[in-house]
């Protein structure tokens, strides 16, 4: 069982504030990803604050679910949620990508506890996650794998590689969300090595598949939750996101994938983010 339990309300507020940190420890570090952390600042808090069984303050307990970050260069949204779950002291998070950091630049497991994986080179996320869910099977345990990885990483064989072998074994209890937002290094995705149809492709592969707006808190959750009540396959959920999410010069920008804001561009972010925490309320929830 999650030990926050958020309503909707409080997830929205939680994203906004996880985004701030994402800003801040940018601006610290001094180099890093921008636009993929703040797009998926609502899936990651939905998870830690919601849905996923996960608790910072046991973090080695056998039956927790087991949230492994494929796209590990978007690790600012990773860290900044689990500093808020309490997983370390947020403070830690201005140490982003600095020497002798816990926080490197990109997730190594055997640095910070709570992390699941090792995550740099893509692709390689969902064929852990399959092993995982998988020996969870084996074991009869009740914990639940989530994936989270790129759509740029369908470019790789491993990914598939991985769809099929969870799609043939039925491996109910893994899901993977892939943040559908349309840009890679190189550009558009649909200029450099077009997916679509996506969701064809993974109901092909016997795949149980959610196709959602990944800034709507209840949408969020609410697939979630269906893929744990799915018994027969796998479950994927693409979330479409808007890279830059909450900051308006960012959204959309291939160009943010992989800088951090300068001081005056992070003055502007914060200005933006924190303006939005008024207009949060419960008709935008619904």
């Amino acid at each position: 069982m999650n030990p926050f339990g958020y309503n909707s309300i409080q997830l929205q507020e939680k994203a906004n504030d996880i985004r701030q940190d994402i800003v801040t420890s940018l601006l610290a570090a001094g180099s890093g990803h921008s636009a993929g952390p703040l797009g998926m600042a609502d899936i990651f808090t939905a998870l830690y604050f919601n849905v996923a069984n996960v608790d910072g303050k046991n973090i080695d307990d056998a039956n927790r679910d087991r949230i492994v970050l494929s796209s590990g260069h978007i690790c600012p949204v990773l860290y900044v949620t689990m500093a808020h779950a309490g997983y370390f002291p947020r403070k830690e998070l201005q140490t982003l990508r600095k020497f002798g950091s816990r926080l490197q630049g990109h997730p190594h497991r055997e640095s910070l506890p709570g992390l699941e994986t090792t995550s740099g080179p893509l692709g390689s996320g969902l064929s852990q996650g399959v092993g995982m869910a998988y020996a969870l099977r084996m074991n009869r345990s009740r914990a639940r794998v989530w994936v989270v990885g790129s759509d740029g990483e369908h470019d790789e064989g491993n990914t598939w590689e991985a769809v099929m072998f969870a799609g043939k074994h039925r491996l109910h209890n893994i899901t993977y969300i892939i943040d559908r937002n349309n840009i890679q290094i190189d550009g558009f995705t649909e200029d450099i090595m077009p997916l679509e149809p996506l969701r064809d492709k993974y109901e092909a592969f016997n795949w149980h598949v959610e196709d959602i707006n990944g800034h709507n808190m209840d949408a969020i959750v609410n697939a979630l939750e269906e893929a744990r009540a799915i018994q027969e396959k796998p479950t994927c959920i693409i979330a479409n996101t808007i890279p830059g999410k909450g900051v308006e010069f960012m959204e959309d920008m291939p160009e943010w994938h992989g800088k951090p804001p300068t001081k005056e561009e992070s003055r502007k972010a914060l200005a933006e983010l924190r303006t939005l925490r008024g207009k949060i309320s419960h008709s935008e929830a619904s």
